[in-house]
């Protein structure tokens, strides 16, 4: 509910004649602003340290490597949103694309083997494997057959979700009534090999697994590669930075006629944010021990054993990624001095900015103020536009410093609350983008940054 001096402000009829801000003009001034950009700082140790700073991932050096080799790490609270927005975004477009795409959620721990020989890593029950180390009496062969013995009963962590699609086949086919194309898409926590350390390195993952006829699977994993590379490049700053090549032949896995991974030029070269694989039948087959009769499907008339397209991803990487391509440092000279100051900007995209408005006060009649801003803010959450308590700083910071660091962070607006709101519901807008300043009454904001985000959006 909305506090007495904001229900105030609202109901008065003092309206201001301010022009809103349009998405399509922040992105051309953005487009202008690319070629003021500098190229000769060193862009990974900025991003790094500005995502520590800025609340993206922890300061752990750990954590920081692990990052950048495109693996899970400990996320902060910006960090975190950042890839909630980015894998929902990733689960509208695919689920959204074709009507036959269903979700699924499947166990990270499995009793069945990986398919295709992948190497398996176990969870051991420390306990279990006390006890066979403990029995003295055996020999050392005898000893390592035991230890065999557990490890095969113990169940293996996936190291992709390619295979929960495979076994979650056969159930689907009542959904679909056993007609060809559909797909099953999942997100999750996936488990790569140690690269020395000793303990697995976790990978946000997400995966569709087309199901298709064997004549136009090469048509559909065409279809896919054009459709996630328009994906990621919707919410690019520089879209050249994102491209699309085919695998090489000696790259492709057993069974895989075909490949095409979409990638991402970081500074220190390209990585794959997702990769594609035409997989024929075998890995389904497999699956289910190649029992071809209750994997058939309906092509039209005929009946066939299904092709799979499989579009796998690093959701981690492409985090990575749009900040990235995000971070922009910038010359511009401010105050009367002439003095040229640099600013460092992530002008992440409306959609998959962490936090869309920041509420700050100047200074004033603080207590009436302070209860406009938490109206304001709660006005804000309640219609799911995240936002940032910056009226709450306790420190004596000027609001050029608080528009910095909300630049840093990513915010899109900042709200400024002062006297003048009490007196006629007027406050300001700033735009991370265009670092104009507009005046708009109180009652005009939540729908104006509703209506600009879901624009950028349909871009």
């Amino acid at each position: 509910m909305l506090t007495y001096c904001v229900r105030r402000l609202l109901t008065r009829q003092e309206s201001s004649h301010t022009s809103l801000f349009s998405v399509s003009q922040a992105l051309q001034v953005i487009r202008g602003r690319c070629s003021d950009t500098h190229e000769d700082f060193d862009q990974v140790s900025t991003l790094l340290n500005l995502c520590t700073d800025r609340h993206y991932i922890s300061p752990d050096q750990s954590h920081r490597d692990s990052f950048q080799r495109g693996l899970s790490c400990s996320y902060a609270p910006l960090g975190l949103e950042l890839r909630k927005n980015l894998l929902d975004q990733w689960w509208h477009s695919v689920t959204r694309s074709r009507a036959q795409v269903f979700g699924i959620s499947t166990l990270s721990c499995s009793q069945e083997r990986a398919v295709g020989g992948d190497r398996e890593l176990k969870v051991v029950d420390t306990e279990s494997l006390n006890q066979v180390l403990d029995l003295k009496e055996l020999s050392r062969a005898q000893l390592s057959q035991e230890a065999q013995r557990l490890l095969r009963r113990m169940a293996s962590l996936r190291t992709n979700i390619f295979q929960g699609a495979l076994e979650q086949y056969v159930p689907s086919l009542d959904l679909v009534k056993k007609k060809l194309p559909f797909g099953l898409a999942e997100t999750g926590l996936c488990f790569q090999p140690s690269d020395g350390s000793g303990c697995p390195a976790e990978v946000t993952q997400t995966s569709l697994v087309w199901f298709c006829s064997p004549r136009t699977s090469g048509q559909w994993l065409d279809h896919w590669a054009q459709q996630r590379l328009q994906w990621w490049r919707k919410f690019a700053l520089g879209t050249s930075d994102f491209s699309s090549s085919d695998i090489p032949e000696d790259e492709l896995g057993a069974g895989v006629s075909r490949g095409v991974r979409i990638l991402y030029s970081f500074p220190w070269g390209a990585e794959p944010l997702e990769t594609l694989c035409n997989r024929g039948d075998a890995e389904l087959l497999q699956a289910h021990k190649g029992v071809r009769t209750k994997l058939l499907c309906r092509d039209g008339r005929k009946s066939v054993v299904p092709h799979v397209v499989s579009v796998t991803g690093n959701m981690d990487r492409g985090v990575m990624a749009y900040l990235c391509n995000s971070l922009q440092q910038l010359k511009r000279v401010e105050d009367s001095k002439h003095v040229l100051k640099q600013r460092k900007v992530l002008k992440l995209h409306p959609v998959l900015a962490p936090v869309k408005v920041a509420v700050i006060m100047v200074r004033g009649a603080t207590v009436e103020i302070r209860q406009v801003c938490e109206g304001l803010l709660q006005e804000f959450l309640e219609a799911r536009i995240s936002a940032w308590p910056g009226y709450l700083e306790t420190m004596s910071t000027s609001v050029e410093q608080l528009y910095a660091r909300y630049d840093e962070m990513g915010v899109l607006f900042v709200v400024v609350v002062s006297e003048n709101t009490l007196e006629s519901g007027l406050l300001q807008v700033r735009s991370r983008d265009t670092t104009i300043k507009e005046t708009m009454h109180i009652s005009e904001v939540k729908n104006f940054l509703a209506r600009y985000i879901s624009a950028a959006d349909n871009i």
